[in-house]
């Protein structure tokens, strides 16, 4: 049994390194369409701030994936069914160049073996969130299936707006809606910053440098940092040629594509950790071990008390998720960044900074969200800016019926695959 939960770790990095390479162009699509970096340089830069998000986010939505099925109710061989099946998904839909979503094919596939094992009240559907907490379960990540893109075609358009305000001679209205929108921002930060007192395990012994660097404020402060940064260009938008505004949108493109690819390693990654989480859950149960050694001693958050992770078990997950995407993925690179809408680096700057916001919100309330759905929902948003006929609506649809099948068909998947491992195992 032991060595079943050894495999299921290392099929779990190996998804995560397919997600990498699968995902890249959610990151990447719009730098490469507006020649602001190639594309070897646009991996490179994608590859290190997915990396870096190991430092940024906390394990939020890793607890949330590994309670898609009850661990008590679940043996090895379901989770080791989902990762297949999921690894399966992901490869087919890259091979045919489908930018469908890598979070759902796990949360499908693990979900599908669970059902296929134990029947449909092993799966978590709903949690109510505690003490006024946002809700979990698969319903919740299954709403976000539209919630997600919508939020991020929303948060897109509204950006475009302000940017082709800011950009008028006319009118002193948009300048002074930036200033107060800082204002609004620093704000915010401030109080929604985790004070000294309330870090229960301080990085540093520096007061300051343990506050700058706690993951909740690192996440606000990146906001923060995003926002703060457009509302200045904004503030002298107006004031710049059609030449100069391009050429510093362009510039900004580094900071969007940056802010996303850390979005989507602190996303995607931390579904591995869940999954890897919930094998080790399930192996101490269904094995009768009482105490594990300390490279795999896992405990998830139960009844207000935090869980535990060895440090190994990220640092593996997020370097997986960097290196799958140094290989790239040229197929979805070319329907990301040009088959949704013509993508210049106005459109580039608003969809990935529209969908890094996203990003960090929904992490911030532990919903494993699409990152695929989050950045294609923006690029749809700023397209609409120009007119609706400026988003090419048949690429859209069938993109859209990629991602409603998806978690019906891993689940499906799991659960064929779970039945005739049942047989061998």
């Amino acid at each position: 049994m032991f060595t079943l939960l050894i495999v299921i770790i290392v099929l779990a990095l190996v998804f995560d390194y397919i997600n990498g390479f699968h995902d890249a162009a959610n990151a990447i699509a719009t730098v490469v369409a507006t020649k602001v970096l190639t594309p070897f340089q646009a991996v490179l830069w994608a590859a290190f701030f997915n990396f870096l998000a190991y430092w940024v986010f906390g394990f939020g939505v890793a607890d949330t994936v590994a309670k898609t099925a009850h661990t008590m109710d679940i043996n090895l061989v379901v989770i080791l069914a989902g990762v297949i099946a999921a690894i399966i998904w992901n490869l087919l839909t890259w091979w045919l160049g489908i930018p469908s979503s890598s979070s759902h094919t796990l949360i499908g596939g693990f979900a599908g073996a669970a059902i296929a094992h134990a029947g449909f009240d092993v799966v978590s559907w709903y949690t109510p969130g505690k003490d006024g907490g946002f809700p979990s379960g698969v319903l919740i990540i299954v709403a976000f299936i539209v919630l997600a893109p919508l939020i991020g075609a929303l948060v897109s358009y509204l950006i475009s707006i302000w940017f082709l305000n800011s950009s008028r001679k006319d009118t002193p209205y948009p300048k002074i809606f930036t200033v107060l929108l800082m204002i609004a921002t620093i704000a915010f930060v401030y109080f929604n910053m985790v004070s000294f007192e309330d870090i229960k395990k301080p990085r540093f012994e520096s007061e300051f440098w343990s506050v700058a660097f706690e993951p909740h404020n690192i996440k606000w402060f990146l906001v923060a940092f995003i926002i703060l940064s457009i509302s200045t260009f904004c503030l002298f938008f107006s004031t710049l040629s059609l030449g100069r505004a391009e050429a510093w949108l362009k510039k900004m493109q580094l900071l969007s594509s940056a802010a996303f690819s850390l979005g989507h390693g602190g996303n995607d990654s931390q579904k591995v950790m869940g999954i890897i989480a919930a094998a080790v859950a399930v192996y101490i149960h269904t094995s009768g071990v009482t105490h594990m050694d300390p490279w795999l001693d896992v405990v998830l958050p139960k009844d207000g008390v935090d869980g535990k992770m060895p440090e190994w078990i990220p640092l593996a997950c997020y370097s997986a998720i960097a290196i799958g995407t140094l290989s790239g993925g040229w197929k979805i690179v070319k329907t990301m960044g040009s088959k949704i809408t013509k993508v210049s680096a106005f459109e580039g700057v608003t969809a990935e900074t529209a969908g890094a916001l996203t990003l960090y919100v929904t992490e911030h309330f532990k919903v494993p969200v699409s990152t695929t759905h989050t950045i294609t929902g923006s690029i749809i948003g700023v397209g609409l800016t120009k007119r609706v006929s400026a988003v090419r609506w048949g690429v859209t649809v069938n993109l859209i019926w990629a991602w409603v099948l998806t978690i019906p068909v891993s689940a499906l998947l799991a659960a064929i695959i779970y039945w005739i491992l049942s047989i061998f195992i």
